[in-house]
């Protein structure tokens, strides 16, 4: 991944905080394996794990280092339940598959922290999540989704805040209302990748890094995935590559886009205890959403997403401080020690995308920012429907979730003009 940083060319604090980062060879040669998989996140990598561990011959190709993608450089931030609140999905969806939805993320939050307990992986958890108000009058709607929450869904871990517990809970009054969870967190998204991946490892799986997929085809009931050092032929392959998928596989790419996403690590805030007292990770209502949390250290990471094409702003620090200074003017001038760049996976309607793309070739990502527990769980699940175990990836492929309009010429700069105009919304 390119991408620029003044202050920490070429490292995130995530990188520069993972004690041991082991490299895995590139493949050197053709390969026959019953799945291979391409890319080397949460997805990709669980998928290995669990498909490994089972005694399935799994070979996955990353076309850069193990972390390097959106699994190693995100927010952190679980979440609960799916990108949009349960009662927008019942509106949508009806109330069994929404409910059917909201429990697989619960289940995938459990996942995640059973995988890393039982593989002694310190992700740095942290509990607590707030969602804020950026607008006012939206009080009505938060405390309802709490409500709904509790009574429809069965999770009383969710508060209504009004605006003075907001304040008080994250140290501005910039926002007007939120909501708080107590039954999901924050993690360092880098221990949890790295430590997935010697987990694969272990397991027996064939992990290759700096291995670039060029081509998928298909002939004689095999499916052929050509890199620059040798062609692997598996039964069943896995694209797992969300944001970065590239040209390899068009209905991937006509479904998942991806978009920039910015973060910079501030000094620990020994000198602003009202800050996020209770160190819970934050979100706001924005559509080009804001988020933020505190580290076990102690350092504010704050998060935006303001560019829409691959290119990168020359500083990304200033970028991010200028947003850090609009949320807490008390840090106007606060030093940061790291700041970086990386790309999202959306889809239109926000919702994952899960397709069989071609005879035995599945395609998961497009998380849409929600991914941190979801991706895990996705990759189990495509695990499971190839050893014939529990079908919940079919909630996610019978979503509807439609190519972005325009074509392949088109699409990226109709969505550069769309997600602008939801940056000025949100700005006035």
């Amino acid at each position: 991944m390119a991408w620029q940083s003044p202050i920490a060319p070429g490292l995130s604090w995530y990188q520069a905080t993972v004690d041991d980062r082991p490299e895995y060879p590139p493949l050197d040669g053709s390969r026959s394996v019953d799945v291979a998989i391409v890319g080397g996140g949460f997805t990709g990598l669980q998928a290995a794990y669990n498909l490994a561990v089972s005694g399935v011959s799994v070979l996955l190709i990353e076309g850069h280092r193990i972390g390097d993608g959106a699994s190693g450089r995100n927010g952190g931030q679980f979440g609960t339940g799916q990108r949009a609140w349960p009662d927008e999905l019942e509106a949508e969806l009806g109330y069994e598959r929404s409910k059917a939805l909201f429990d697989m993320a619960e289940r995938a939050k459990r996942y995640v922290h059973d995988f890393a307990a039982a593989q002694a992986i310190d992700m740095d958890y942290m509990p607590g999540q707030m969602n804020v108000s950026h607008k006012p009058g939206q009080d009505k709607d938060y405390r309802a989704s709490a409500e709904i929450l509790a009574s429809r869904y069965g999770y009383p871990h969710v508060t209504f805040m009004d605006g003075k517990e907001t304040a008080e809970r994250l140290g501005t009054s910039r926002y007007h209302c939120g909501v708080r969870d107590t039954g999901t967190g924050h993690i360092h998204p880098l221990k949890l990748v790295v430590g997935l991946a010697r987990a694969a490892k272990a397991a027996g799986a064939d992990i290759r890094e700096m291995t670039k997929a060029l081509s998928i085809r298909q002939a004689g009931g095999k499916t052929m995935i050509d890199t620059p050092t040798g062609t692997i032929t598996a039964d069943r392959v896995l694209i797992a590559t969300n944001a970065y998928i590239g040209n390899l596989e068009p209905v991937t790419a006509a479904h998942v886009m991806p978009i920039r996403s910015f973060i910079g690590a501030t000094v620990p805030l020994d000198k602003f205890p009202d800050i996020i007292p209770g160190s819970e990770a934050v979100a706001d209502s924005r559509f080009v959403v804001r988020y933020f949390r505190k580290s076990r250290d102690g350092r504010l990471l704050f998060g935006g997403r303001e560019a829409y094409t691959a290119d990168n702003p020359i500083d990304i620090s200033s970028h991010i401080r200028r947003q850090i200074a609009e949320v807490f003017p008390t840090l106007h001038s606060i030093d940061m020690t790291h700041a970086w760049g990386g790309s999202v996976g959306i889809t239109l309607p926000r919702k994952p995308f899960a397709r069989d793309v071609m005879p035995g070739v599945t395609s998961i990502g497009g998380y849409s920012g929600h991914g941190v527990m979801l991706s895990n769980y996705c990759g189990k699940l495509y695990a499971d429907s190839i050893l014939g175990k529990a079908p919940d990836l079919d909630l996610l492929k019978d979503l509807k979730v439609p190519p972005f309009p325009g074509g392949a010429r088109l699409r990226t700069p109709l969505l550069f003009l769309a997600l602008t105009w939801y940056a000025l919304r949100d700005r006035f």
